[in-house]
């Protein structure tokens, strides 16, 4: 009874994350645009911001990539804040980094 009910459970939330094939050719599109404007940046001398505006873009496709191929978009709060919990945590990471590299001429 409970193995039918979880079946059942089962197929309910598979029928949940269907998306339309457009959505995907969309988000496609899209990161292939982000794509061709990151190697474009690469070839713009804007300075520091070269790393910055690549990393903005970089972030930006990994949102796309996590929200709809990972359909975090349409998962659980729970497994929503882990996501942004991981995503937090790297950000963190790229910080610490690159307070680290920015300051080491500083204390010489």
């Amino acid at each position: 009874m409970s193995s039918a009910k979880s079946v059942a459970h089962e197929a309910e939330h598979a029928s949940e994350h269907v998306v339309g094939i457009g959505m995907y050719l969309a988000i496609f599109v899209s990161l292939m645009v982000l794509t061709a404007i990151t190697t474009a940046v690469a070839y713009v001398d804007l300075g520091a911001l070269n790393n910055v505006v690549m990393l903005g873009i970089a972030v930006l496709k990994a949102t796309l990539v996590v929200l709809f191929f990972m359909h975090v978009r349409f998962n659980s709060r729970l497994t929503q804040m882990f996501a942004l919990c991981g995503f937090v945590w790297i950000l963190l990471l790229f910080a610490f980094t690159v307070g680290d590299v920015a300051t080491r001429g500083i204390l010489r």
